[in-house]
């Protein structure tokens, strides 16, 4: 059988993107033909991902379209013939977070939602990849609906990358506390600065607060995030952001965390949460959106969001290593539902529904 995948967008280290080439990768080893198609590719993904306008994109028994935002795939895909179509949808960020920063991007979420809308009813089978995804795929009226989730790379987490600058810097006795993901509003790093002044008042003041990944996606976000740590008087290297950084540096900010922070209010998968249980560091995440769905009951959740009881917990995962332990425990169970075993299983009950 061809099962073919569709991205807007591949770029190197983006989820999604990583996702489908390993989907892809796993159905080849299942004996299927598959390929990858995208419209824009990273050059160093050419040769791996084919661009979208090779006619044989539209010649799959199965097309996956991965939607994440608009474009001229949406049409594309509602008007394909000869080949079940199944959506697998990675959520958009609902519009209202950006209004305050970015109109450019509002506009985009807005008209993302807009067109994921227009597929309600013309597709074979749409799948979220949380729970949390499909209810919303539902309540648009798509039919039927299931969970397919990312298919999480953990071994560039995990991998033993020689970086001893970096090693020394970040082991310099301050506790190392993470957070993974673009500088973006939902992802309230606003939160993550309110928490810091708590943390630092009640519990420790050798901290330091590590955020990876682009800052630049939108610049007036940003720049309250920096006034706001300026309002609070913070020593500045308490608060690092890194930019975009290649896997093997993101490793050892993975090796050198005590804890991984989630204060996100809008997640539709979060796979930090994956690579931070993958690399054995305690998770505390607010519980919001999908964020439950993908922890399961792994990690320390909480809600409401109360940021006296998130810097006590987040002390006592730094400094408790009886509770540490357990919650790494939890962890690594909760793993297993995200290995390669359980997504073969799920690819092979697609195809065969479809086929």
């Amino acid at each position: 059988m061809i099962v073919n995948q569709w991205v807007p967008a591949a770029h190197k280290g983006d989820a999604i993107g990583d996702s489908a080439r390993r989907v892809r990768d796993l159905l080849r080893a299942m004996g299927h033909e598959a390929e990858l198609y995208a419209l824009t590719i990273d050059d160093a993904l050419h040769g791996d991902v084919r661009p979208f306008d090779d006619p044989s994109a539209a010649r799959g028994d199965v097309t996956i379209f991965h939607y994440a935002l608009p474009s001229r795939m949406t049409e594309a895909f509602a008007s394909l013939r000869s080949s079940a179509r199944v959506l697998q949808y990675h959520n958009v960020t609902p519009a209202a977070y950006f209004a305050p920063y970015d109109p450019a991007l509002f506009r985009l979420a807005a008209l993302g939602r807009r067109e994921l809308a227009t597929l309600a009813g013309r597709v074979d089978l749409a799948l979220g990849d949380s729970e949390y995804n499909r209810r919303e795929l539902e309540s648009l009226g798509f039919a039927p609906t299931g969970v397919f989730p990312i298919a999480v790379d953990t071994a560039r987490i995990t991998q033993a990358a020689a970086r001893p600058g970096l090693d020394s810097i970040l082991d310099d006795g301050l506790v190392n506390f993470l957070f993974v993901g673009r500088i973006a509003p939902n992802k309230m790093i606003e939160d993550h600065i309110r928490l810091a002044e708590v943390y630092k008042r009640y519990v420790d003041a050798y901290y330091r607060f590590i955020f990876v990944g682009r800052f630049d996606v939108v610049p007036r976000y940003y720049a309250m995030i920096r006034a706001l740590m300026a309002e609070y008087r913070f020593l500045t290297d308490r608060f690092v952001f890194t930019g975009a950084i290649p896997d093997e540096e993101l490793a050892v900010y993975y090796r050198h965390a005590a804890v991984y922070v989630s204060l996100s209010e809008h997640e539709g998968f979060c796979v930090p949460l994956v690579e931070a249980m993958a690399a054995d560091v305690p998770v505390l995440a607010y519980a919001a959106a999908a964020v439950p769905d993908t922890l399961g009951g792994a990690g320390v959740q909480f809600a409401p969001k109360d940021l006296e009881l998130a810097a006590e917990l987040l002390g006592a995962l730094a400094f408790d290593d009886d509770l540490r332990a357990r919650v790494i425990a939890g962890q690594r169970q909760r793993l297993t539902d995200f290995g390669d075993a359980r997504i073969t299983r799920e690819l092979t009950a697609l195809v065969h529904t479809l086929s």
